[in-house]
């Protein structure tokens, strides 16, 4: 498996300024803290190496717009030729270490939910397919959210259509890489999906999941929820309970108190929704962000005992966070899921053909 590898000095200082900003995406911090970095990189790029190195001379580099008191020290630093204090810590901070599910990472052959700028993410469609290759994959699933998601700038009928061509696009410049396509979709509370049919029935993959109402009764959410497993057109039911953590990686097997929630989980009858999934051959997904680590152990057990098939899943929105996905591989093993249960342990061939008898 390939990983994009720490900078040593000497370091361009653009190039640190862009580290720190994945880095700080791959820890899960704000969206516009690692934005200010990406723009103080632009800053130095535009102003050019010898007006740079002036003004770090004469201590202004403060002065180019966009370049705040942190991020010029981190630039500072490196035209020193050191290691940006920065950086450094955040390599070791934020590092995700492989445990016991480092072969299962070795078997995924991809990543079936992303998101990029076309939606809610902070990155365009290349920059994640780029980095998806960094990091061995043979294809990345683009799924960003639907139309009347509106707090994440979902997708209406036009927009996705653009997207699909620069898809194409994108697939014949990057061969043998494939970027498929596809959607997050949301679930609404009547159990049907956002989005045009027609061009449901398109997409490699729809991976659909509920955002609103998480706190409705719970047999009229396991209602909704089965309602949309039981559409042909979904191939992966994610997120499945919509809960938000504070964040913290992957500890191991959960002891989660109430502190540890920002969100309480959605109430479903796991046993019906499940095999709703194992009858229709739906993949439940296990989400790797830290802050959602998706099913809870106790709802991936009934999962699992079900006879359920999975897929490990980063949600990322940015680059960085495609590296998440050991702890989802951590967690399917804990609960003893074998690669081949995995979807995205398939070729991409596989993988569509499931997706889209």
């Amino acid at each position: 498996m390939l990983t994009p590898q720490p900078l040593e000095a000497p370091i361009d200082p653009v190039a640190a300024l862009h580290r720190v900003a994945h880095l700080l995406d791959r820890s899960l911090a704000s969206a516009r803290k690692s934005a200010a970095f990406r723009t103080a990189a632009e800053a130095l790029a535009a102003a050019g190496p010898d007006r740079v190195a002036a003004l770090h001379r004469d201590g202004r580099l403060t002065s180019l717009p966009g370049v705040g008191d942190s991020t010029a020290a981190v630039a500072a630093q490196a035209l020193d030729g050191r290691v940006p204090d920065r950086l450094a810590d955040l390599e070791e901070s934020t590092v995700v270490p492989l445990g016991d599910g480092a072969a299962m990472r070795e078997a995924l052959r991809g990543d079936c939910h992303s998101h990029s700028t076309w939606s809610d993410g902070g990155a365009s469609i290349e920059e994640m397919a780029r980095s998806a290759i960094a990091l061995g994959h043979e294809y990345l699933v683009m799924t960003d959210h639907s139309p009347r998601l509106t707090i994440a700038h979902g997708l209406n009928r036009e927009r996705l259509l653009a997207q699909l061509d620069e898809i194409d696009a994108l697939n014949r410049e990057l061969a043998p890489f494939r970027i498929l396509t596809g959607a997050e979709v949301d679930i609404f509370p009547d159990g049907t999906l956002d989005g045009d049919d027609d061009l449901l029935e398109r997409l490699d993959v729809v991976v659909a999941s509920v955002h609103s109402k998480l706190s409705m009764d719970r047999m009229a959410m396991t209602e909704r929820m089965v309602k949309a497993v039981l559409d042909p057109r979904v191939s992966i039911l994610g997120h499945c309970t919509g809960r938000k953590l504070k964040g913290l990686p992957d500890p191991g097997p959960e002891r989660l108190g109430p502190d540890d929630h920002v969100r309480r989980r959605s109430e479903f009858d796991a046993d019906i929704v499940f095999k709703a999934c194992e009858a229709t051959d739906t993949a439940v997904e296990i989400n790797c962000r830290p802050e959602r680590r998706d099913p809870p152990d106790d709802l991936l057990e009934i999962a699992v005992a079900l006879g359920c098939s999975f897929s490990i899943d980063t949600d990322a929105h940015a680059p960085a966070q495609l590296e998440w996905q050991p702890y989802g591989c951590d967690k399917a093993v804990r609960h003893g899921i074998d690669p081949d249960r995995v979807v995205n342990t398939w070729t991409a061939d596989d993988l569509t053909a499931w997706a889209r008898p």
